[in-house]
């Protein structure tokens, strides 16, 4: 890893991201208030709703979207690319578009082609941008996420959700709470245990959407084909790539799946892989496993304690097996073309 004075540029930018996340997070909540009720009651009118966006606003959505059906909420998050290819009917559905610049080339497409509906709300961190413009938008706090690889973007959306969980009845106080004391528990260990891997692949249950942010974090900054899998999926044959070249990253939260999460830890152990689990489930580790402890929490709760951390894991990774880590070769920050 690289030592403060030779820290590539790239993880720089994504530090001081970082560092004012929490603080961005909560004053997006509490700007959001009139809008978040406003998506409230639509998803209160129509009980459906289709979340859509790209890179990791759709792994926000992913995330999301077991929260919004827990509350009876017909809820289903798809790529823009895909609604725009192989489209899902709007018709009586609230619609949430996400992107963090709001000028994402298939949100631009999208509303050019289709241009919304009366129950559709954007999601941005952006208040000029396109979405900004075209859509009543909750707008986070910031400004847009200069750094490649979304951090700061991600915790921002997330309490965007928050404002409307709290305007359909939720208690949010819980997760405000990880907002305001971050844990900060030591992830030396786990990044140890990533030395000399081939790939990472991570994978959870109700916590899927993080595992996939940080899938995508991950082969973004360190250049390895990193990837999700949701646990039942990792469990339907892909098992059989596990080894001690290819470690896993598990997501573990208090919620009634969290057994099966465990038992996934169990298995990837016994094939030699590598594996870390992010714990908030208030149970046992799981012996031979790397675990990163969070006080017992679910939903946004867990996701608040959780994503910063796996975010300095994604990096010190990356700073690890890539000279220039965060400035991409291949990308750009907004994608501008299909």
């Amino acid at each position: 890893m690289s030592s403060n004075d030779n820290r590539p540029a790239g993880l720089l930018a994504i530090d001081r991201e970082m560092a004012r996340q929490h603080a961005d997070a909560v004053a997006s909540y509490k700007s959001a208030t009139e809008m978040a009720a406003k998506a409230a009651a639509s998803l209160k009118k129509t009980g459906r709703l289709l979340l859509l966006g790209m890179g990791g606003s759709h792994a926000v959505n992913r995330a999301v979207e077991p929260l919004y059906r827990s509350l009876g909420i017909d809820a289903i998050a798809l790529p823009l690319s895909e609604q725009l290819g192989q489209p899902l009917a709007l018709e009586g559905r609230t619609i949430l578009v996400a992107s963090q610049s709001g000028e994402s080339a298939e949100v631009v497409r999208w509303f050019s082609e289709i241009g919304g509906t009366a129950d559709t709300f954007g999601l941005t961190l952006e208040a000029g941008s396109f979405l900004a413009r075209t859509a009543p938008s909750l707008i986070g706090a910031g400004g847009t996420e200069l750094a490649f690889a979304a951090t700061r973007s991600l915790t921002v959306t997330f309490a965007l959700h928050l404002a409307i969980f709290a305007a359909l009845g939720e208690d949010p106080a819980e997760a405000l709470a990880a907002l305001h004391a971050p844990e900060e528990p030591d992830i030396e260990p786990a990044l140890a245990a990533l030395d000399n891997v081939a790939t990472v692949v991570t994978s959870g249950r109700r916590l899927q959407g993080i595992a996939e942010a940080l899938a995508l974090g991950l082969t973004e900054l360190s250049r390895l084909p990193c990837f999700s899998l949701e646990g039942g999926q990792l469990r339907h044959g892909p098992m059989e790539m596990l080894g001690p070249q290819i470690a896993v990253v598990l997501f573990r939260d208090t919620h009634e799946t969290a057994d099966l999460v465990t038992a996934m830890a169990i298995s990837a152990v016994e094939t030699g892989a590598p594996v870390i689990v992010f714990d908030a489930s208030g149970k046992a580790p799981v012996t031979g496993a790397h675990t990163i402890l969070f006080k017992p929490a679910t939903g946004l709760a867990a996701i608040f304690a959780m994503l910063p951390v796996a975010q300095r894991l994604m990096t010190a990774f990356a700073d690890a097996v890539v000279d220039n880590a965060g400035t991409p070769v291949r990308s750009t920050k907004i994608t501008r073309s299909e």
